[in-house]
């Protein structure tokens, strides 16, 4: 069986991804952009040999390694893609690998049929790479026309025989740069075959790349929160006792910091489960005197905005109040249109139903009641 290594480059800063972290280490899902991409090489080829090449300031690769089972595989870059491919090669001197195939960290979309093409070109050539047809005309900046006949678009990951393409980046890359590895093959006269690429291993670059490559990966979960409170009545007071943000004029209202309105309280706190951030108390303390008396749609709208943050959509809601009075029918169909106004949801996914206890507990005592509610969130 053909030794072969991997290397992996993964020691840019991808700048043109406007991330405040290098793009290779940005989340899609529940993983790391490199994590994805180096699942599917594992995946499509059992490599005897493995190189990471990172910057001198990654501070995430530790992590990732872990969670793939691997240890001791990294190797620093260069100031350039160049210099940082040429790192890896070195790296395997001492190694009895034959085959080398060279990815970029930020190309998750690699496929086994892609690996074995390239494994077979190097039976005939020094050197291998996946291209693709151009569909566009192509034009240069004076508008002349160009034969893209002629032309292909390169894809990695690329392959070579190791000690050539090692001996041609020694001789060729350490004072100039390339804009792939191909090209360095190129310039030291190998043979080189192109195999057929494929559309969808593109490279995450841009911004909108995320999304679409999120999209490709169906990384899509749903989430289900679910919240719980419960608010004394005050019989002190005739302000109105207000429920999913109605005001109910009963000659009485609820005990509490804020406008103690327990539905949207058990809402806020459904979603904020769904996201795994804390309940409405840890944003929303009662030792705060801002919170005083205040409405609380201010807290609903709050764990909107952060669900919003972590791409996470609102699909469906179900609030359930808890209280032998006041009587919650008159008012339910008010409460579901504000909760659909807030959340901004079609009133077929807002549900706000009541019950009793049947005379039993402190609800059945008319001394309060409780609210409970789930929240259906579907995360991209």
């Amino acid at each position: 069986m053909t030794h072969t290594a991997l290397i992996l480059v993964a020691a840019g800063k991808g700048s043109r991804a406007g991330r405040e972290v290098p793009k290779q280490y940005e989340m899609i899902g529940t993983e790391r952009l490199i994590t994805h991409t180096m699942k599917n090489l594992q995946d499509a080829h059992d490599f005897h040999e493995i190189r990471v090449v990172v910057s001198a300031d990654d501070i995430w690769i530790d992590d990732v390694l872990e969670t793939l089972e691997l240890s001791s595989v990294t190797t620093l870059g260069g100031a350039t893609r160049t210099k940082s491919v040429l790192s890896g090669l070195n790296s395997l001197a001492n190694t009895a690998v034959e085959h080398v195939f060279i990815h970029d960290a930020a190309r998750p979309f690699v496929t086994k049929r892609l690996l074995q093409d390239l494994s077979n070109a190097l039976s005939t050539a020094d050197a291998a790479a996946p291209t693709l047809p151009i569909a566009d005309a192509l034009k240069t900046l004076d508008g002349a026309s160009v034969d893209r006949a002629a032309l292909r678009r390169a894809q990695t990951p690329q392959a070579f025989r190791y000690r050539d393409i090692h001996k041609a980046f020694l001789e060729h890359a350490t004072e100039n740069d390339y804009a792939d590895d191909i090209a360095v093959a190129h310039a030291a006269g190998l043979k080189i075959h192109f195999t057929d690429g494929e559309p969808k291993n593109f490279k995450v670059t841009y911004p909108e790349d995320f999304a679409k490559a999120a999209n490709m990966m169906d990384t899509a979960y749903i989430a289900t929160g679910s919240g719980f409170d419960v608010h004394q009545f005050d019989h002190s007071s005739s302000e109105p006792l207000w429920l999913c943000g109605v005001p109910i004029d009963c000659g009485y209202t609820l005990r509490g910091h804020s406008d103690a309105d327990a539905g949207l309280h058990a809402l806020t706190d459904a979603i904020l489960g769904a996201l795994c951030f804390g309940d409405i108390g840890d944003h929303f303390p009662p030792s705060d005197p801002q919170w005083k008396g205040a409405s609380s749609d201010k807290f609903l709208i709050f764990a909107l905005e952060k669900l919003k943050d972590r791409n996470g959509a609102l699909q469906h809601v179900d609030v359930t109040l808890i209280c032998e009075k006041p009587k919650i029918k008159p008012h339910r169909d008010a409460m579901r249109r504000n909760i659909a106004e807030l959340c901004r949801l079609p009133l077929t996914r807002v549900s706000v139903k009541a019950t009793t206890t049947e005379s039993l507990g402190f609800t059945g005592r008319g001394e309060g009641l409780a609210a409970q509610a789930t929240a259906t969130v579907k995360f991209t």
